[in-house]
């Protein structure tokens, strides 16, 4: 993705003022992020759909980003520089890359669970690759994520039942 398109969905905006950026269809050099600074501090919403990024590499800090649309791009792997340069995001949509191992997806799921306050959205279970043994690996977190949740349901209601109590 070149600076000039960047620079065209700008329009007469500062980076350090944009809340929004929409960079569909806008394709990328090398499939990395070029051109996305540490400007961009009030960044809440990105959408890069279709723009064959491959890489997160390149990722510079978002610290306020909470919404980001990755979706039909080639992304196979290293998500966890998500954890570190986007702590605040709640909404990610991977559906059409080429993640092909539940075990890419893990890391994001560990930062959700280990963060109880917000609760992160995660587009993509429908896009992965059928297979026996996958199909066995994507069974076991569904129920190890379904445990979980029973575990915090049961815990809240059991916070319930002290306050009324008390």
């Amino acid at each position: 993705m070149e600076m000039k398109k960047i620079s065209l969905e700008l329009g007469n905006r500062a980076p350090e003022e944009v809340t929004e950026l929409v960079l569909d269809n806008c394709l990328c050099v090398n499939g990395e992020i070029e051109g996305l600074k540490d400007t961009f501090k009030e960044l809440e919403f990105l959408s890069m759909a279709n723009v064959e990024l491959s890489s997160l590499a390149q990722l510079p800090s978002l610290n306020k980003l909470r919404k980001w649309e990755l979706s039909d791009n080639i992304i196979s792997g290293g998500l966890e520089v998500l954890a570190e340069k986007c702590p605040h995001l709640t909404y990610l949509n991977l559906s059409g890359n080429k993640i092909k191992d539940l075990s890419t997806v893990e890391a994001l799921m560990e930062m959700k669970m280990m963060k109880r306050k917000r609760k992160m959205k995660l587009v993509h279970w429908k896009d992965m690759r059928k297979g026996r043994k996958k199909r066995k690996r994507r069974m076991k977190m569904r129920m190890r994520m379904k445990m979980k949740m029973k575990q915090v349901q049961s815990w809240e209601r059991e916070k319930r039942k002290w306050a009324s109590n008390t």
